[in-house]
């Protein structure tokens, strides 16, 4: 008799801040879906750039969320089977996973600058992301050894001329040509650290997650990531994305917004206050009225959440 499979959701952010709104979102998204499904939710902490993402604030977020009432089944303070639950302490998973690649002609070396790759003469996307042209592609290995000589390089993976096309469990299908729409992506960077897109993979597979809950901004991420899956053959999770979160101008939230993070809500509104009015605006609260996230639980659904941005109107926090 085969064993069930638990549902596993996660929240991981990079804490390079306090939280703000948005964050907050995310979380409380994951959170609910992974619970009304009888899931687990693992916290991870991706702080692989652990200059912008110094060990004391991923302890105030981890403080904050047990505040919100999110809390987490796996992860820092709760222990679990499939640590270590930050990202800085699991390179070692991410270098073998690189080596598989490698041993597949999977991986060559870039040495393509930034300004470079920003030139005026680049194509790029929708979203401002560069397609890369595949320039070192066609290095041979000596010209590649002559520039290592100067200059590190990044590592990049071969991607096939071919579309992947997935149902994102919110925003419907979504379909991607790599090499056209993408081109040859990062693996590691020049200064050794490891990139999101490969770390995020080999860690969703390690912690058994099957719903990875994320903000509409990294759809594009996700035909990248099913090629790694599937390169590395490892089961990938079911993929929900949510629309984004804007202050009331229309800008993108981030933690430069003050009026947006935890530390100035939390002097002015309950958790309670809080949850309900993202709720609220996330379309499954019937009005901005405070509610806990165990009280949410009961009216939570996807089929209630909007796929267009959700814009903050003046005054509601």
């Amino acid at each position: 008799m085969e064993r069930a499979i638990i549902p596993k959701g996660r929240f991981a952010p990079s804490p390079s801040g306090r939280i703000h709104l948005g964050n907050i979102l995310c979380c409380l998204l994951a959170w609910l879906s992974a619970r009304q499904s009888g899931g687990r939710i693992v916290l991870r902490v991706e702080d692989l750039d652990t200059a912008r993402c110094p060990r004391r604030y991923a302890l105030q977020m981890e403080e904050d969320l047990r505040w919100l009432g999110l809390n987490w089944d796996e992860g820092p303070g709760s222990g679990g089977a499939d640590g270590p639950y930050y990202q800085s302490e699991r390179t070692a998973r991410y270098q073998a996973a690189l080596d598989h690649l490698a041993d597949r002609g999977l991986v060559y070396p870039c040495f393509c600058t930034r300004a470079e790759l920003h030139a005026a003469s680049a194509p790029h996307r929708e979203d401002g992301q560069v397609v890369y042209a595949g320039t070192c592609r066609r290095l041979t290995a000596a010209e590649a050894a002559e520039r290592a000589g100067t200059r590190a390089p990044a590592l990049r993976l071969r991607v096939p001329e071919e579309e992947i096309a997935f149902t994102d469990g919110h925003m419907g299908v979504c379909r991607e040509n790599l090499a056209r729409d993408c081109g040859d992506f990062l693996l590691r960077r020049s200064d050794g650290m490891f990139a999101y897109q490969l770390a995020v993979v080999v860690d969703d597979a390690a912690m058994g997650v099957t719903q990875v809950v994320r903000g509409a901004d990294l759809l594009s991420s996700t035909p990248r990531q099913l090629l790694l899956y599937r390169l590395l053959e490892l089961p990938a999770p079911e993929f929900i994305h949510f629309p984004l979160l804007l202050a009331a101008d229309g800008r993108r939230l981030s933690k430069r917004n003050a009026d947006a993070g935890l530390d100035s809500l939390q002097g002015r509104l309950t958790a309670a206050e809080i949850l309900g009015k993202l709720a609220y605006l996330a379309g499954f609260n019937s009005s901005a009225e405070p509610k806990t996230a165990e009280m949410l639980l009961e009216d939570f659904s996807w089929d209630s959440v909007p796929r267009e941005d959700l814009r903050i109107p003046e005054g509601l926090f």
